[in-house]
């Protein structure tokens, strides 16, 4: 099948239903409707009360599908939250030219859409599950990659994209960047590869009754270097949450050297965007690294 042709204006309630009628004839009568604010790197879709429907929306995610595929059943036992669980596995057709997913439905709001009750406790639990990932067993799991957006492989690769993304900020601005990117690039990782989630954000939290109920979106999960999971810390964590994470993560400096490194390539890429909030966002996340946090 041609996965460059997976397209994201194709894929729809009906392209569901369709796919769900060809390969999973039991599931095919149950209400259909898109999970609101779903992500960008796949579709999600709500299927009945208890299950969910996920697809990569463009040709480079595709490779993410098959590996949370594979992992996700793996990873979960050892976990202290819920994951997503795998409940079918899609096959390419000729409707749609890339593997796709039904999940478990996990109830719950993202942790950016609604109060949180003691935002300490969440930092804590969150270091604490980063930490058990990391503890997991490696043995034939995906090194970064393509599937990982590249998350746990060394900064180098982003050099020669920094040298321009640097333009984007003037003057004292541009010279404490440049400053965080070498210390970045110079605090190489030299320990075992451990398994990160990736892309540590509060739209990938789940709440329920304020609490941190279930971690979700493995796209970006992979085996190599954690520095990625630490940017929470710059881009939504403050004040003594921020502390409680830190201290619980348990890393070294050289590991939040990166992560600066990594925060830093996520601020400088979004702070151009037109998208509502999404440039407000980018200046958080360059305050905070430009003022030492």
């Amino acid at each position: 099948m041609r996965t460059d042709r997976v397209d994201a204006a194709s894929i729809d309630e009906a392209l569901v239903r369709e796919l769900l009628v060809e390969q999973f004839p039991q599931w095919r009568d149950l209400p259909i409707r898109p999970v609101e604010g779903g992500g960008n790197d796949h579709r999600n879709f709500r299927l009945g009360d208890a299950l969910s429907v996920r697809l990569p929306s463009a040709p480079g995610y595709v490779p993410q599908v098959e590996k949370e595929q594979t992992w996700l059943p793996r990873l979960a036992p050892v976990l202290p939250l819920p994951i997503p669980t795998v409940h079918g596995t899609g096959r390419p057709s000729v409707r749609f030219p890339a593997p796709w997913s039904v999940y478990g439905w996990l109830p719950g709001e993202t942790a950016s859409t609604t109060d949180i009750t003691d935002p300490v406790r969440l930092a804590a639990e969150l270091a604490e599950f980063l930490v058990v990932l990391r503890s997991a067993d490696t043995s034939g799991a995906p090194g970064p990659g393509l599937h990982s957006a590249f998350r746990g492989a060394p900064l180098d690769h982003l050099d020669d994209e920094m040298g321009a993304l640097l333009e984007r900020v003037q003057g004292s601005e541009r010279d404490r960047a440049a400053g965080l990117w070498r210390d970045a690039l110079a605090a190489r990782y030299t320990d075992a590869p451990v398994w990160f989630h990736g892309d540590v954000s509060f739209h990938n939290l789940l709440i329920r009754d304020g609490e941190l109920a279930a971690v979700i979106d493995f796209g970006c999960a992979g085996v190599g270097d954690p520095a990625c999971d630490t940017v929470v810390v710059w881009t939504f964590l403050s004040g003594a949450a921020r502390n409680a994470y830190r201290s619980g993560l348990a890393v070294d400096d050289a590991t939040w050297a990166r992560g600066r490194g990594w925060a830093l390539w996520k601020g400088l890429i979004m702070i151009t965007n037109k998208p509502p909030g999404q440039a407000e966002f980018a200046r958080h996340v360059l305050d905070e690294l430009f003022a030492g946090v």
